[in-house]
């Protein structure tokens, strides 16, 4: 017999690595473009491409401001959260949220926020598991005050009426958005004085499984407790909910001005619809590894709300590619700037003993 680690050097071993690391992704965008192509199947391409070349550059020069407006308030609110750990200057902030979401795209393994985290606690000194948890915090409150504006789009009775009940799908959702997230929370805050002992039986699984990664449990689960902060200024912790309900109501406006590039104007509740609609989408195809649920969602969406397929097509692209170029493009020069290449974040983040 030979020893496992041998085993896993094997060739056997490493396609299976390779099937199991890409296989789900790649079948995930064969799901995702069949799709996008069924929902536009009947799009006159003539018209979408003479579309694109009328659109008013003024209105996709906003819709770029807004979305890096939109990753500005996102660093402006993890700048609160994380006030009481290390004052961090927001433009630093946003630019590792920029960095983790470009590795994310080059490397779709859902390690963004592991590179976000290990980059400030880079330059900043500090523990990646204390910033790391500052980010799951965040994302957390993300997910509460997205819960409250499914509810608010629901309780409007502006959703589009279809077969079945989408109001009340939407508030049902919305709900279990608010009670997952908002207990997760809690569970952070009330049990993270028993997560630091050594006595508990949760942390000593958690204790054997981080050996597994030739990590120190204990000295791990101290710096993840050390991030579970709630800031001691009242102005620190309303900036912290100022600034998730300001980052959400500026990403319902990126398809009003995709809209007002090519022609298209909707009711204000058919915005902030969107927004709920495709957000759900996204977490949904994310479960099932299939990429591009923001696309398909928004997608759907057009389509309740009686846009031309040509024109919904045409703001989805500018959205979707903006934010692409923008979040790569900025990412990585982050990232340049730091003295270090995507593999070098990748490997590095991912390693637990940071």
């Amino acid at each position: 017999m030979l020893p496992s680690s041998r085993k896993s050097r094997s060739p056997k071993g490493a396609v299976r690595r390779l099937l199991s690391r890409w296989l789900p992704p790649l079948l995930g965008g064969i799901v995702a473009l069949a799709l996008v192509f069924w929902l536009y199947r009947d799009l006159d391409f003539k018209r979408f491409v003479s579309g694109l070349g009328e659109a008013r550059i003024g209105w996709i020069a906003v819709l770029t401001a807004t979305i890096l407006l939109e990753q500005l308030v996102n660093g402006w609110k993890w700048r609160q959260i994380l006030h009481d750990v290390k004052p961090v200057r927001t433009l630093r902030l946003t630019g590792a949220l920029l960095a983790g979401y470009g590795a994310n795209i080059l490397v779709p393994l859902g390690i963004s926020p592991l590179v976000r985290s290990w980059l400030i606690a880079r330059m900043e000194g500090l523990k990646m598991g204390t910033v790391l948890t500052t980010t799951i915090i965040a994302r957390f409150i993300d997910g509460v005050i997205f819960a409250l504006f499914a509810g608010l789009v629901a309780m409007a009775g502006r959703v589009p009426q279809i077969a079945g009940n989408l109001e009340l799908g939407l508030a049902v959702a919305g709900a279990l958005n608010f009670a997952l997230f908002g207990a997760a929370l809690w569970a952070m805050y009330r049990f993270r004085t028993l997560f630091a002992h050594e006595g508990p039986l949760i942390c000593r699984l958690f204790d054997w499984v981080a050996t597994w990664f030739r990590a120190n449990g204990a000295a791990l689960r101290g710096s993840l407790c050390a991030g579970v902060v709630w800031p001691r200024s009242r102005w620190h912790r309303a900036g912290i909910l100022v600034g998730a309900v300001a980052a959400k109501l500026v990403a319902a406006t990126h398809y009003i001005w995709a809209g007002l590039a090519v022609g298209v104007v909707l009711a204000p509740f058919d915005y902030l619809f969107l927004m709920v609609f495709a957000g759900f989408s996204l977490v949904l195809t994310r479960f099932v590894r299939v990429p591009g649920g923001f696309v398909i969602g928004s997608a759907l969406a057009f389509e309740l709300l009686g846009v031309p397929e040509e024109q919904a097509l045409q703001m989805i692209l500018f959205n979707w590619m903006l934010s692409i170029i923008i979040v790569v493009g900025v990412g990585l020069l982050v990232l340049w700037q730091s003295g270090i290449d995507i593999r070098r974040a990748q490997m590095e983040a991912t390693d637990v003993r940071v």
